[in-house]
């Protein structure tokens, strides 16, 4: 079968990103065209207020118009856009769906955190050799974590009510983060990993995607500056990955930001995602005896656009 040009925009809490790739439906394999990421920040405020403050909405809404020239340039055949944790009990959901199909010309879908995770799954395992399950694939975001355990299939997952923007904004305000904060952040966060009936000791590869993850790994392998290429497929020992955690929640938000691998839209919340990550790496370690994470740069944009060329 030929391969179909597709359209995949994940929108986030924090982050708003876009893949084009002409897909081969039957392998899942793709050739990317473009594949960009903006921090637009969507979640300000919402785990407080319930809605998207306007400020937040015009970022997204000027990224989405830049968004809408390169799918111009590219035609793809079929467009997805799919929001995740941010948009799914706002109060004002209307006025960012009618944004959006004013600028795309397609209505957002609003995932449900299994549907999340499933496409997380897909896009994070495409390219994982099968004697590596099952997997255990981790995608921390910024108002939610997507814990996803399988195999061929997905056996069983859970989207969890924790990330680096609403980690950030209910506990870590210091800079640094007092220890008191910390605590209460590892205390909330240890809470919501309990309630999960996610079988975790059931993995034999621990799997971490998106940004909070490879900026993360960014560090502990100490890169002069942000390259996907080189984080793709890195598995590390946990101790190493559990030392860049420590690192950078400790860190003031002046030493985060002369870091050359964090984005400087993540400055200001990746201390929190790194004490998500090293919260999530010690809770799989006990559960499970995993004593190593992979890496990988393909999360849900990946499985938004493989299921898209599929169902086109």
């Amino acid at each position: 079968m030929s391969t179909r040009r597709v359209a995949a925009i994940d929108c986030g809490t924090n982050s708003l990103r876009l893949l084009v790739a002409d897909v081969d439906p039957a392998t899942g394999a793709a050739h990317e065209l473009e594949r960009t990421m903006e921090v637009v920040r969507l979640g300000q405020g919402v785990d407080r207020t319930g809605a998207f403050a306007p400020e937040a909405l015009t970022r997204t809404f000027a990224a989405l118009d830049r968004a809408a020239a390169l799918l111009a340039r590219h035609a793809p055949g079929a467009v997805r856009f799919v929001a995740t944790s941010a948009s799914r009990d706002v109060a004002n959901r209307d006025e960012f769906a009618a944004g959006v199909r004013a600028r795309l010309g397609v209505d957002p879908h609003v995932v449900t955190g299994q549907e999340e995770a499933a496409l997380s799954f897909a896009g994070a395992t495409a390219d994982l050799a099968d004697d590596g399950s099952p997997y255990l694939v981790v995608d921390l975001g910024g108002g939610s974590t997507e814990l996803v355990l399988g195999d061929d299939v997905v056996r069983a997952a859970r989207s969890l009510d924790m990330g680096s923007v609403r980690m950030t904004e209910r506990h870590l305000h210091g800079d640094p983060p007092t220890p008191d904060e910390v605590a209460a952040a590892r205390a909330d966060v240890r809470s919501v990993l309990a309630g999960s009936d996610v079988p975790v000791e059931r993995a034999r590869t621990l799997v971490g995607v998106a940004g909070s993850v490879t900026t993360i790994t960014a560090a502990a392998v100490d890169l002069a500056e942000y390259a996907p290429g080189c984080l793709h497929g890195v598995r590390l020992p946990l101790e190493q990955v559990l030392a860049a955690c420590d690192r950078i929640l400790r860190a003031t938000r002046a030493e985060r930001a002369a870091m050359p691998f964090v984005h400087p839209g993540r400055v200001d919340v990746i201390g929190a995602g790194a004490l998500v990550w090293a919260s999530v790496l010690e809770h799989v370690a006990e559960r499970a005896g995993v004593t190593e994470v992979l890496t990988s740069e393909h999360d849900i944009l990946d499985g938004i656009a493989v299921a898209l060329a599929r169902t086109a």
